[in-house]
């Protein structure tokens, strides 16, 4: 069965994309964990080994979902010309960049909720009153004197 001649064109697409793809994202999983680490290690100051778990735990989250999708996307039915394949490679690289884009930007929302959620832990606790002052009178108190009659003129 002969090839099909306008398909000639989709299988450097296809290798040039498969290793673009894979190469960004493990470039990229690899600064996220390198980077993150430093970021959970002072969030789990307790707990050193909880912070490489998640640390790790993100990264291999990160890359089942965009590996994940830039196997979805490979596929395409274009490519007839030479001009075609490099659009087609164009496209399905803008589009696995704009995800890798989102997923980085949902890792570092991920992040400040987990930051924020320990700040929040490490407040310290509401302190009593450690004295009292003595109650003024409602005439010398500044909120009432304004509303107070005036003084008759003599």
């Amino acid at each position: 069965m002969p090839e099909d001649p306008s398909s000639a064109y989709l299988v450097p697409v296809y290798v040039s994309y498969a290793i673009i793809a894979v190469g960004l994202t493990v470039w990229l999983a690899r600064t996220l964990f390198k980077n993150g680490a430093i970021f959970l290690q002072d969030v789990f100051k307790d707990a050193p080994d909880m912070a490489a778990a998640v640390n790790r735990l993100l990264v291999i989250g990160f890359y089942l979902l965009n590996l994940g999708y830039a196997a979805l996307i490979m596929k395409t039915r274009e490519g007839g010309t030479p001009v075609e394949a490099i659009e087609t490679l164009a496209y399905k690289l803008g589009a696995l960049l704009v995800s890798l884009g989102v997923m980085h930007f949902v890792n570092m929302y991920v992040f400040y909720r987990i930051r924020r959620r320990s700040r929040v832990a490490e407040l310290p606790p509401p302190v009593a009153p450690q004295m009292r002052l003595p109650a003024r009178s409602p005439a010398t108190h500044p909120v009432h004197a304004a509303t107070a009659a005036p003084a008759p003129v003599r």
